[in-house]
């Protein structure tokens, strides 16, 4: 469980590191505008909405390897490589490239730097969270794991929003490519710790195979795709993780541009106000487990958390000082940690509602599609950030009040407002109830799913 959990630590802090720094580095650093950054990670989304369940749905079938090592295990370990080698050609933009006189290459090198780097993430991404439903099956093993897994990957939300402002300096681009060396070397050897929690067990390798030896007509992938965005409790789930994927999404990329031009401070400035999340984090390990337990309901979880995120954004936008952002981003932080951990979980009782439901383990391709959902937040973020830039003027090199007030918006009640029409959409659309869940459990065990 432990080793697992490592996992969580790799894409936070993959993510944490892309979503905190990317957008700001070609804006700000490269000197490319807002439209073009903002295009080029719309683009990378739509590319998500091709890769991941096309990844999801061919990792899901056999593979020369799968007999031996499992289906999921090789790629995921072949993705983790190749993404952490390839994280670094996102800032390695040449320095001689002029993106306000001409902005088309530095256009370019963003679009396929990143699309490249995603393509192989999702590889890896999509088979790790498959394994989850299918290694820990019991709601006791389902939670430990989560828990765990929620306190090491906090430590990786910290390390890919803390380290890189610690090694890269604002106006300085090649502190960003040894940024992304740094990052890249995490990343590799976290690769080592969570291999032996993602190795596929003998009774799993043994279960796919008598699947695939019954299995003489697998759906295509079209047929599945439908099925899949036919299920309201997997559509309700992933409009809902895309919402909240899209509030943290605006929230985090906003701090560093909060400490250069609200705080006017140096990068290392943001450690601290990333260091109250981490915090905020933690503590709701222990204090949304014991609410857990009484509820006992994960779905109702998300809902409770969510709007806790919500309620602690909005003071965000009024906030002046690096104390004061610090103190809510504690607060908020308790909303965070706990949405985090109860996600795998629900995520876990949504893939046993739609494998019941279709009486096959698709579970790729369904993983695929919350993939998708929850990486198009970063063409949501993008769009938020154009728009608000766009109407206050925003200046890089001399920032107005309008745009500033424009930050602080992007910093606290947009990401507020994203949280709650993420509840509102989940608490209308999601039919499962506890009684389902534990229907659906009992009818796995028959059906040797």
């Amino acid at each position: 469980m432990v080793s697992y959990g490592f996992g969580k630590f790799i894409a936070e802090f993959l993510t944490g590191a892309f979503g905190s720094i990317v957008f700001m580095f070609y804006e700000t650093e490269v000197g490319l505008s807002a439209g073009f950054a903002a295009v080029a990670t719309i683009i990378y989304s739509l590319w998500n909405a091709i890769n991941d369940p096309i990844i999801g749905y061919i990792t899901n079938k056999a593979a020369p390897f799968s007999k031996r090592l499992g289906r999921r295990f090789p790629w995921i370990i072949i993705g983790l490589i190749l993404s952490s080698l390839t994280f670094f050609l996102i800032f390695a933009v040449p320095l001689s490239w002029d993106a306000k006189n001409n902005p088309l290459p530095v256009f370019l090198w963003m679009v396929l730097s990143i699309c490249l780097y995603d393509g192989l993430y999702s590889l890896w991404e999509v088979n790790y969270q498959s394994i989850y439903p299918d290694k820990f099956r019991s709601q006791k093993e389902r939670t430990s794991t989560a828990a765990l897994g929620t306190g090491i990957g906090v430590l990786g939300i910290a390390a890919g929003f803390i380290v890189p402002p610690l090694v890269f300096n604002y106006g300085d681009r090649l502190s960003y490519v040894l940024c992304g060396l740094v990052i890249m070397g995490i990343s590799l050897f976290s690769t080592l710790l969570v291999s032996f929690g993602v190795f596929e067990t003998k009774e799993m390798i043994n279960r796919f195979n008598k699947f695939q030896a019954q299995d003489t007509q697998a759906p295509s992938f079209f047929v599945q795709m439908k099925h899949a965005l036919q299920d309201k409790a997997l559509l309700s789930f992933v409009l809902f993780l895309f919402f909240y994927q899209s509030g943290c999404m605006c929230m985090t990329s906003s701090i560093n541009y909060i400490v250069k031009y609200i705080l006017e401070g140096k990068s290392s400035q943001a450690t601290p106000i990333f260091a109250g999340m981490l915090v905020g984090a933690l503590l709701s390990i222990v204090i949304w487990t014991q609410v857990a337990k009484r509820m006992k309901n994960n779905q109702k979880m998300l809902v409770v958390c969510a709007l806790f995120m919500a309620l602690f954004a909005i003071p965000l936008t009024l906030v002046k000082t690096q104390v004061g952002f610090m103190i809510f981003m504690t607060l908020w932080g308790l909303g965070f940690g706990g949405f985090w951990t109860f996600m795998s979980p629900a995520m876990a009782d949504v893939i046993d509602n739609f494998i019941v439901t279709q009486k096959r383990r698709d579970d790729g391709v369904v993983l695929g599609i919350r993939a998708f959902f929850m990486r198009f937040s970063y063409a949501s973020q993008a769009v938020v950030f154009y728009v608000v830039h766009t109407l206050t003027n925003f200046n890089p090199e001399q920032v107005s009040t309008g745009a500033k007030m424009g930050i602080r918006f992007h910093m606290g009640v947009i990401p507020a407002l994203f949280f709650l029409l993420g509840v509102l959409v989940f608490v209308r659309m999601n039919p499962l109830t506890v009684p389902l869940i534990e229907q659906n459990r009992l009818a796995l065990k028959q059906l040797d799913l």
